[in-house]
This record gives C-alpha cells, sequence and structure tokens, in this order.
C-alpha cells in the first residue's frame, strides 16, 4: 500500500480518488460506514493521524491502550480495498494549523469525494466543521458526505464501547461492533523458549501498545491458522510479572523464528491463567488447552 505523509504529497501522484477521513482506531463497523461512502471512484484513500490526537491534545484522557496501530491498522484497510494511506505526524505545531488552511491543502490535493463521520472536526479549536468543509468544497465542486453514527443494540458503535467489551471479557459483542474476530497486531521476538523443551512451541508477540484481552488462555487465529494463545504473566515460570502473549499455532507453515509479524484473532476464551505446580502439570494442562481448542475450532 502507498503511505504519503501529507495531502501535497497527493497533488499529481494521484487522481480521480475517494478520500476518507478519521482516527480509524480499531477499524469498526462505523468507521467502515466512512469507507464505503468515499468508494465508487477509481481508488480508495485514507486520512489518518500517528499518534492519536488525543494522545496530544488531552494525554491526560487519552486511552491507555488503543486497538489498532498503524501497521495493523494499513492491514485491515488492505483487506477492506483501500488503495493508499496519508498519514498525517499529529503534533502541537500541527494542532495550531487553522481549518481553513488545512482544508485548503487538503481540497487542493485532487481528491473528488470527501467522507467522515458527522462529528469530525479539524484545525485549530476544532473549529473546522463537516458544514464547514462542505461549503468549501462546493467551490472546487468536490462532494463531501456527512456520515451519520452507526448504532448497533441502540447505542452508537465506538471504540470505547468495544474496549469496555474487551475488558469484561465480551470477545463476541467486541466482533459484532468490529465486523470481525478482535485481533491485535506484533512482531514475533525472543522469550524464555520453554514451550520448546514441553513439545508447544510458542510464538512471543509483541503487541506495542495494542490493547490485550484479559489476562487467560483463548482460541485464537495467527495470520489465519486456528491456534492457543495465552496472555498474562506465567505465574509457573517467571517471576516478572510482566504481561505476555505466547501464542501456539496448529500449523507448522508458521517457523516459530523472530522479526516477522503475527496478527492474533480472538475467537474464544478457554480458561483463567493460572500457577500450577510444576512445569509437567503445566504440560498436561496445556495438551488439554490444545485439545479442547481445537475441538472448538472444528
Amino acid at each position: 500500500m502507498q503511505i504519503f505523509r501529507n495531502c501535497g504529497d497527493l497533488a499529481g501522484a494521484i487522481s480521480d480518488f475517494g478520500l476518507a477521513l478519521g482516527v480509524f482506531d480499531g477499524v469498526h463497523l462505523g468507521h467502515q460506514a466512512v469507507l464505503d461512502a468515499a468508494r465508487g471512484l477509481s481508488q480508495l484513500g485514507v486520512l489518518t493521524f500517528d499518534p492519536h490526537p488525543v494522545q496530544v491534545l488531552a494525554p491526560e484522557r487519552a486511552p491507555r491502550r488503543i486497538l489498532a496501530g498503524l501497521e495493523h491498522k494499513k492491514l485491515i484497510f488492505e483487506r477492506l480495498g483501500v488503495d493508499f494511506m496519508v498519514v498525517i505526524e499529529f503534533t502541537p505545531e500541527f494542532a495550531a494549523v487553522e481549518a481553513g488552511d488545512f482544508a485548503k491543502e487538503l481540497l487542493s490535493a485532487g481528491v473528488s469525494r470527501l467522507a467522515a463521520g458527522a462529528d469530525w472536526n479539524f484545525g485549530r479549536g476544532r473549529k473546522g466543521t463537516m458544514a464547514l468543509l462542505s461549503s468549501w468544497a462546493e467551490q472546487s465542486r468536490i462532494k463531501v458526505v456527512e456520515v451519520g453514527a452507526v448504532t448497533m443494540d441502540g447505542a452508537r458503535i465506538s471504540s470505547t464501547r468495544i474496549r469496555e467489551r474487551l475488558r469484561v471479557n465480551d470477545l463476541e459483542g467486541a466482533a459484532r461492533l468490529l465486523g470481525r474476530p478482535y485481533s491485535v497486531y506484533g512482531e514475533v521476538v525472543q522469550g524464555r523458549q520453554l514451550g520448546r523443551t514441553i513439545g508447544f512451541p510458542t510464538a512471543n508477540v509483541l503487541a506495542s501498545d495494542e490493547q490485550l484481552p484479559p489476562n487467560g488462555v483463548y482460541l485464537v487465529e495467527g495470520n489465519g491458522i486456528p491456534g492457543v494463545a495465552n496472555i498474562g504473566v506465567r505465574p509457573t515460570v517467571d517471576d516478572s510479572r510482566r504481561r505476555a502473549l505466547e501464542v501456539h499455532l496448529f500449523s507448522d507453515a508458521l517457523a516459530m523464528e523472530y522479526g516477522w509479524w503475527l496478527e492474533v484473532g480472538f475467537l474464544r476464551k478457554i480458561r483463567e491463567e493460572r500457577k500450577f505446580a510444576s512445569v509437567e502439570v503445566l504440560r498436561e494442562q496445556i495438551t488439554r488447552d490444545v485439545a479442547e481448542a481445537k475441538r472448538f475450532a472444528g
């Protein structure tokens, strides 16, 4: 996927395209409605920000964990048919740009259609609104689509609502709001390699600042391959009290080497994490966990 770092780089590089605007944390069904509103031209792009604007503007209100980092969003967008991204570094200096100046640069980038949520704001003091953007775009004959809130079960779909579902281990509820199983994306890094010695080699996935579900053992998919994962502090073998994500896949197709990236989708919780009397007792429990996960996976 092609990545641009500002609107000016778009001018002349791509033509006749639609552009979806937003932060898109998690890329849930509400975000996907914005993508759909921007479709229909030769190419579909996304304009987003990194880091999350609230981390710059009001860090005390920022979520401790995000639902999808930039590389993860890129992966999800590709599956949803997005052709390119404009990723603007969100800094205090960018936040101070007047709404009219940002809109001028955006509208001169060659875009034919813009889409965003009805509550999307931009520019200094968040003074730019969709109504203002639409009035400015009229002069350039650029269509602006304002997308209303997407609801489910009588409430607006939002990243905050998905975080709440994850906190109470409602994976099914989170998946309904996302339109897919909740997943994290991270690099496979070297661990203690204990899993190899007891017959269950694992990929240690560094999920960075993405939100993990609560501690426990889960049926998962890793890059589409079923497996079992443990989230927690590994109390039987590790006294560090550091949370970790370890994934054992039911296939030899992906070698447990380091430096590659794995998307881990959480399908079902099997049990809570707990401390065992010995590594041998742990191995016996993992054998049962794998059998149960395979039964659920069919």
